[in-house]
């Protein structure tokens, strides 16, 4: 049977312990709740009754905390799901936490997407805004659905390439720059060239 080798007090929240089984970090726990269960180093214990200590006495704490999380802005799933752990939070709590969220609207990655295409998209093309949403653990269909329901990209890529090229002349070494800097920017090539030919000049 796992058996608790270690608890120590968090440095950063002397109110909060790590829970160490076979000698590895476990979980974080309320100091407050390790006493009340009485919890020690050399008890032998089931990792599902770890769990079930858990889940019961900081659901709540993990909530309230992953909301002030979300004040500050909008995050996928993933990225709460990433916090929650790094908080020592076990899958349960994280999996009550993040059904909550979902149930209050405050944790919707297609919502994200949409917000996220939408900004991003006055400056950055689809391939672009599809890599960094991917990075911040969206789903597929999610930045498929967002990324298609996207408008103005062509008039983004025009703007871009005004801002790049203002105060140079359309040689053909800036031209080749600017598309090269388009295309980095996430826009095909097909929209860059049409963004070119829109200033009456013509990267070949």
């Amino acid at each position: 049977m796992p058996e608790i080798t270690d608890i120590t007090p968090q440095i950063k929240d002397k109110a909060r312990c790590n829970i160490y089984v076979d000698g590895r970090f476990y979980c974080g726990l309320k100091l407050e709740t390790a006493v009340r269960c009485r919890l020690k180093a050399g008890e032998q214990i089931e990792l599902a009754r770890l769990d079930e200590i858990q889940l019961e006495n900081e659901r709540s704490q993990a909530l309230d905390r992953a909301m002030t999380h979300l004040t500050h802005s909008m995050k996928t799933e993933r990225e709460m799901r990433d916090f929650l752990r790094k908080k020592g939070y076990v899958e349960a709590v994280a999996d009550h936490v993040l059904a909550k969220l979902k149930e209050y609207g405050l944790v919707d990655d297609g919502e994200y997407c949409r917000r996220y295409a939408a900004a991003a998209g006055k400056g950055k093309g689809p391939r672009l805004i599809a890599f960094e949403l991917k990075r911040r653990g969206a789903d597929e269909e999610s930045i498929r659905a967002a990324l298609e329901g996207a408008e103005g990209t062509e008039e983004a890529a025009r703007a871009v390439l005004g801002k790049y090229l203002r105060g140079k002349e359309y040689t053909k070494e800036n031209l080749c720059k600017a598309y090269r800097y388009l295309t980095g920017r996430g826009f095909d090539g097909d929209t860059v060239r049409d963004a070119i030919a829109s200033l009456g000049a013509e990267e070949e």
